[in-house]
């Protein structure tokens, strides 16, 4: 008989902790608590339902993502988004996710082009269904199978570290009218890139994409010049 049979957890149950960070990260990303507002931890703990140690793990936490940040007089706020900030983020997300797609065109296999199909097809069930929180969920899971195809797992880390400022950016740009190309249309295009094993086209797709939304951030982040306004 295996000693381990007693002791194995075949589902692990979400901890408070990790509920009350789930719960904060959805309403800072949505906008609930806006850029800059105090979190007042015994508020926290009546809206949450938890301790106030529950609050401050979570606050830690998401202060780790860079959702929050602890100020000298205030305490911790929500993290504000600056132009300079977000500016670097696409940097990083170019790099990475262009050489992703990259590798995954050119390994891309019938198993590979299953997932990946499933992925789109579902990031646009979730934007036709105009729930943030499950397009977000779609666009990283969209993500994830293209990093995961590539090889590229350590890359993968590093935007999981960034994923809340990533969510958080792509809130401010699901929230324009202005797009040149919606999300799904670009992710098509990243999607049919690597399907066709065209490694160059695959990159150019992502490079595209970010592109784009990167400029509708600047258009809402970037300090309005005098050259602006004329």
């Amino acid at each position: 008989m295996d000693r381990t049979d007693d002791l194995r957890i075949d589902h692990a149950a979400p901890t408070l902790r990790a509920l009350a960070v789930d719960r904060l990260r959805g309403a800072i990303i949505s906008g609930r608590f806006a850029s800059g507002e105090r979190l007042v931890e015994r508020a926290l703990c009546d809206q949450l339902g938890v301790s106030r140690s529950v609050v401050r793990e979570a606050i830690r936490y998401l202060e780790a993502e860079g959702l929050v940040e602890t100020q000298p007089r205030s305490g911790p706020v929500v993290a504000r988004l600056s132009w300079e900030d977000a500016r670097q983020i696409y940097d990083i997300r170019r790099l990475l996710e262009a050489a992703a797609a990259a590798d995954c065109a050119r390994r891309a296999d019938e198993a590979v082009a299953e997932r990946l199909g499933a992925a789109l097809a579902r990031l646009i069930a979730a934007f036709a269904g105009g729930e943030p929180a499950a397009l977000y969920d779609a666009t990283t899971a969209f993500y994830e199978v293209i990093f995961s195809a590539a090889g590229h797992s350590i890359a993968w880390d590093i935007v999981q570290r960034l994923n809340g400022r990533i969510s958080r950016l792509r809130a401010l740009t699901l929230s324009t009218t202005n797009r040149r190309v919606s999300g799904p249309a670009h992710m098509t295009r990243i999607c049919e890139a690597i399907l066709a094993r065209d490694p160059d086209a695959a990159a150019a797709a992502v490079s595209d994409h970010l592109h784009d939304a990167a400029e509708i951030a600047r258009q809402s982040l970037a300090p309005q010049s005098l050259e602006d306004t004329q």
